[in-house]
């Protein structure tokens, strides 16, 4: 169905206080396993707890984009500023690459160097067990938005890699603490690092695909092609285009040829209803845009796209 403003804006006031609830746990994690990485001489609590920076930042980002994505249209942004939240995600995933590579590159230097300092089992298992529950909470707090919103998925990725990054650390924390294999530390840190680099690449494909104004993928346009076409008085469909200005907000726009009866009993308006109502419902596309003209019109028209 069609987006009212009042849910927008209800939906916007949502996300933020999600964001907001987020980044108090995850900055308290991150707090906790720097200090536990010094402690314990950990570089996978040390990666984790660099994912955790990025999180947060990530995050940060997320709440920024948020607001001014609430921003209403102006004459210079037609469209609002809605697309602050694609951007967002984009620098989220450039943060989730970096962090990948640096940590990549420390594991890498250490496994070459006979696994570096051994670390302390314990204190990383006990940092390890508090991320992973205050993921999890995190994790369900942001989940209800991540479906309807990139920026908000981004950030749930994000929080889904510090769970992992978690569980990765506590593995490593058992091996160490029951067979001393103190290189287990650094291949968790390459395995934390392998998880963060899908979930960027991910986010980068669903940016890539806004930004290039691709039709969103659960839109069949030959589908609404048919829709329109089935409406009485409308013979042909030309020049037909939607995009996404970011995840869940759709737009449509299109040529319709109708008869010329359609104009001399003025039934042009009902048409327009009906084709707009068309969209709404069954592809819930709340923006779209019809030209109606006659047969004699679409004729030369140069060039004409399907």
């Amino acid at each position: 169905m069609g987006h009212s403003h009042t849910h927008d804006h209800a939906t916007g006031a949502t996300n933020r206080r999600r964001l907001i609830g987020a980044m108090c746990i995850v900055g308290t994690v991150l707090l906790v396993e720097v200090m536990g990485a010094v402690l314990s001489g950990s570089l996978a609590l040390l990666a984790d707890a660099g994912h955790m920076l990025s999180d947060f930042a990530g995050l940060t980002i997320a709440l920024i984009a948020t607001v001014v994505a609430a921003r209403p249209a102006t004459d210079r942004s037609t469209f609002g500023f809605q697309r602050a939240e694609v951007f967002g995600a984009l620098i989220n995933a450039l943060i989730l690459v970096g962090v990948a590579v640096g940590v990549s590159i420390e594991a890498v230097g250490r496994l070459i160097n006979g696994g570096g300092e051994h670390p302390t089992g314990g204190i990383m298992l006990l940092v390890a067990v508090i991320g992973l529950v205050a993921n999890v909470v995190a994790l369900l707090l942001l989940r209800p938005a991540a479906a309807g919103s990139i920026n908000m998925k981004g950030a749930y990725l994000e929080v889904l890699g510090d769970l992992l990054g978690s569980i990765a650390v506590i593995i490593a924390a058992v091996i160490i603490l029951t067979t001393g294999f103190g290189p287990a530390d650094a291949i968790a840190s390459l395995v934390i690092a392998a998880m963060i680099v899908p979930r960027a690449l991910v986010l980068l494909k669903d940016v890539v695909h806004v930004l290039s104004e691709s039709a969103p993928r659960d839109t069949d346009v030959t589908r609404i092609r048919e829709h329109i076409l089935g409406q009485r008085g409308v013979v042909d469909v030309h020049d037909v285009h939607v995009w996404s200005i970011t995840t869940g907000a759709p737009v449509f726009t299109a040529h319709v040829v109708v008869e010329p009866e359609v104009f001399s009993s003025g039934s042009a308006g009902s048409l327009l209803d009906d084709l707009s109502g068309c969209l709404s419902s069954h592809f819930d596309v709340a923006h779209s845009t019809f030209q109606l003209e006659p047969a004699q019109h679409s004729a030369h028209e140069t060039p004409v796209h399907p």
